[in-house]
């Protein structure tokens, strides 16, 4: 599977429109938890770090995830492990918003 990239055809869009690109990447499992994981900036979590945060996520599938997510410039790794760079962390705050309204959340019956 590719990563997903503005200006490229993506899952469910031709085009390459980047809203598209943006939501097919993060659409991909495990790929939420992963960013989500990396948030805290004090820490670079190994690899092996990552999956045992992850709750599981086989070995396979984590890599996938980080080779998408490093080649969309979401995440960089460095010789101490896996960070967000600048534009992982900006879509991060961007998102922060949803964790907020999550956390309000309470489905009606």
């Amino acid at each position: 599977m590719t990563t997903p990239l503005p200006g490229k055809p993506v899952r469910g869009s031709t085009t390459g429109r980047p809203i598209m690109a943006l939501l097919d990447l993060l659409g991909r499992r495990w790929t939420l938890r992963v960013i989500w994981e990396l948030r805290e900036e004090t820490a670079a979590p190994t690899f092996r770090d990552l999956q045992i945060r992850c709750g599981g996520v086989s070995s396979s599938v984590l890599s996938a995830r980080l080779r998408e997510l490093t080649g969309a410039g979401v995440v960089q790794h460095r010789g101490d492990g896996y960070r967000l760079s600048e534009t992982g962390r900006d879509l991060l705050r961007r998102l922060e918003p949803l964790d907020e309204w999550a956390t309000r959340w309470h489905p009606s019956d």
